[in-house]
């Protein structure tokens, strides 16, 4: 009989053509393929716990053979919530049931308008609006200042599209629906001439737009120049009031600029009224709630009895209309009325700026996008009735496509609703036909069907795979840590899990994970792999591998957890995110896994037929890695059996009081050194070794048989010492 050492090794140097060989047997090939088959078939626990096929292949895969039995107990573990930490499966003291309850998905994947990742990216975007407003205020008005003195024309106003659609939104003009050749008659009529086309029209808007440039009425511009600094002044500030949308001092002093420079051309109520950043200003400044009509503020600004009787008295005082609204040879306020009302807007404003902030309106997105489960909910105002909102925060939509920068004021409902239901990926949907990549961006921020309702989000990797990854990642770095480091690396650990989770709602191809070190760190790290022993071209090739062939590059590494990782996310076979499903009880890479430690199981049951030392060498070198704490040895009686052969403990140890076993196993053992694969294989031999002396081996002296192998690599310090015990047993 050959050393048990030997027969180990004849198994586990080439562990891939050992599973083949377990994996080509007809029985295990013929339920395996079943199990493949038929697990995203079911739909419930009891489902699956009734076809025994399935249930028994995937309790024999994870360690659970002997439960098989225990359904009313395997039901409550399938059904335990495993982010409560008091659920049934986590309080169990064996991993091996969490692993198994982690390891299928019966209540599907959770359908969702919104996946964490995606709000969050909304969420920033909406936060850096606010920003990006300020600056892109200032390079255009920056634009501006500088382009505007090189106009020499009429035309080469118009011609230039950036400078005319400034112009048009500081006039609140439309920049779609404005025609040039109108524009070019406003601005080249002449004002002294009463049947002039500025005039004709009547409108407070075009004469103030008309006013603000030097124009000829054959377009040339007049001496001294297209603008003066009061006129460009003008039209800056008026930019900048008709684009902020938020205050802040920049926006208050372009405010009070623009209202002072604009109320001493005003000459009439009506005129006022037709000025809608004039009338914004009269409101902050006299405190009028944006409930109360213009039409409060016209009879107020004419009759004083009216102003008292809706308590606007002050307004009234602060203007000079008669009761009809006109002015009688005095301006619309006199310098000390302006200034006075400049005050009290600067005293009101301020105190606007002071309470601005995002803080309330993403909290109140949040709590009301988590019951959103249609685009009909999305698009539900804001009800003072409803506890759960805030009627005064912005509506849902308005923060979603402000996040794209789009003007909510410019897309109607049925349009969004249009948007949010059609295919971002059909060149035909409605979505593509507009022509316009901040709505396909829009639309892919949120995961509603053609129906309009929630849907299962379609990223690189399923919220459940990702919860799954961030449990392990976490474990695996504190798997040796106690106290305070313990606690600091599983902050540093939930920081990196983080970032995964926020990543995965952006990555949209191979190209993208492989291109982010820190991402795919993380999946390695989270699979026990280090990173520094993977090369980037290797990864790559497994990433482009098919699955499905036993020949391809990622099946024919000798560690399964690599097709493990690639099975786990969502892509196709050109590297981009895959539209099929992957799983619904059991995402891809989770049957994958299953049927992996199916096989390794099979394997060392049939090795621990011939010889139960071979089967306890081959559990320790799969268990090892995973092994954080000496009662993980203590609770697993075939792990206690490889300690206790390995060091020549009496069988009576396991009386001992249990933590004095406890630091018994950490005397022997550094549980750190169970990690590296060199160190565990010297425990294997030494374990072999003294296994074959307890049980008496026939044939071959166990010692001669570990010097003598020449695939050992030399002999080990391990080795010597095991050879010197088994001179001195």
């Amino acid at each position: 009989m050959v050393s048990t050492y030997v027969s180990y090794l004849t198994v586990a140097r080439d562990m891939n053509a050992s599973l083949s060989a377990i994996a080509s047997k007809a029985t295990v090939a013929s339920d395996t393929q079943y199990y493949k088959d038929n697990i995203n078939k079911v739909t419930t626990v009891d489902e699956f716990m009734g076809d025994y096929r399935l249930y028994s292949y995937a309790m024999k895969a994870y360690g659970l053979e002997d439960m098989t039995y225990a359904k009313a107990f395997m039901k409550k573990v399938l059904e335990s919530d495993l982010s409560d930490s008091s659920s049934f499966a986590n309080k169990l003291s064996d991993s091996r049931y969490a692993d198994f309850a982690a390891a299928f998905k019966f209540s599907g994947e959770t359908k969702e308008a919104q996946s964490t990742a995606q709000e969050t990216n909304l969420l920033d975007a909406y936060q850096a609006s606010f920003d990006d407003e300020q600056d892109n205020i200032s390079a255009e008005t920056s634009y501006y200042q500088g382009a505007i003195s090189d106009v020499t024309s009429v035309d080469d106003l118009l011609g230039n599209t950036r400078l005319k659609n400034y112009v048009l939104t500081s006039f609140g003009l439309s920049t779609d629906y404005t025609s040039t050749s109108f524009l070019r008659d406003v601005l080249t009529s002449d004002l002294s001439d009463p049947a002039s086309f500025a005039n004709q029209l009547g409108d407070a808007t075009y004469l103030d737009l008309a006013k603000a440039f030097n124009f000829n009425t054959d377009g040339s511009v007049k001496a001294g120049g297209v603008q003066s600094d009061d006129q460009a002044s003008l039209v800056t500030n008026g930019y900048t009031v008709a684009s902020a949308t938020f205050a802040s001092s920049t926006t208050g002093s372009a405010y009070s600029t623009y209202f002072s420079a604009e109320i001493a051309n005003v000459s009439s109520v009506d005129d006022l009224m037709q000025n809608a950043k004039l009338v914004s200003y009269i409101r902050t400044a006299y405190g009028i709630s944006e409930d109360d009509p213009d039409n409060y503020i016209s009879a107020a600004l004419k009759n004083a009895d009216v102003a008292d009787a809706i308590g606007l008295g002050d307004l009234h005082d602060a203007f000079n209309f008669n009761e009809d609204g006109s002015l009688s040879d005095v301006s619309a306020q006199t310098a000390d009325q302006t200034a006075a009302t400049s005050a009290s807007f600067a005293t009101n404003y301020q105190s606007a700026i002071a309470n601005f902030s995002t803080d309330d309106a993403i909290a109140n997105y949040k709590t009301r996008m988590a019951s959103v489960t249609s685009i009909n909910d999305f698009l539900t105002s804001n009800t003072a009735d409803d506890d759960s909102t805030n009627d005064e925060e912005p509506e849902l939509w308005e923060m979603a496509l402000r996040s794209f920068g789009i003007d909510p004021a410019s897309v109607s409902k049925s349009e969004l609703r249009s948007v949010l239901s059609s295919d971002p990926d059909d060149p035909k949907s409605y979505v593509n036909g507009l022509k316009d990549d901040r709505f396909v961006a829009f639309r892919e921020a949120f995961n509603f069907d053609k129906d309009g309702k929630a849907s299962v989000p379609l990223q690189a990797m399923s919220e459940s795979v990702i919860d799954d990854f961030a449990a392990a990642y976490k474990q695996n770095k504190i798997r040796y840590l106690t106290g305070t480091a313990q606690t600091d690396a599983g902050k540093a650990a939930d920081t990196e899990a983080t970032y995964f989770r926020e990543q995965m709602g952006s990555i949209k191809t191979v190209s993208d994970l492989l291109s982010n070190d820190r991402l795919v760190n993380f999946v390695l790290e989270a699979k026990g792999i280090d990173p520094k022993d993977v090369k980037a071209a290797d990864l790559k090739k497994m990433f482009a591998s098919d699955l499905d062939d036993k020949k391809s590059f990622v099946n024919q590494q000798s560690d399964n957890r690599f097709a493990e990782i690639v099975a786990s996310f969502n892509f196709d076979s050109d590297g981009n995110i895959s539209k099929d499903p992957t799983g619904s009880v059991q995402q891809r890479g989770d049957v994958l896994q299953t049927v992996n430690d199916y096989l390794q199981q099979t394997l060392e049951s049939d090795e621990g037929d011939e010889n139960t030392g071979v089967r306890l060498a081959l559990y320790f070198q799969r268990k090892a890695p995973t092994i954080s704490n000496a009662y993980d040895i203590l609770g697993d009686s075939a792990l206690m059996e490889f300690f206790t052969t390995t060091f020549n403990l009496s069988s009576y140890v396991s009386s001992m009081d249990v933590d004095k076993q406890a630091d018994m196993v950490n005397q022997y053992i550094d549980l750190k050194d169970l990690s590296d694969p060199d160190k565990v294989e010297s425990l294997i031999k030494r374990f072999t070794a003294m296994y074959d002396v307890k049980n008496g081996t026939q044939g071959t002296s166990p010692a001669l048989s570990i010097l003598s192998n020449s695939s050992s690599g030399g002999i080990s310090a391990d080795t010597l010492l095991a050879v010197a015990q088994l001179k001195t047993a």
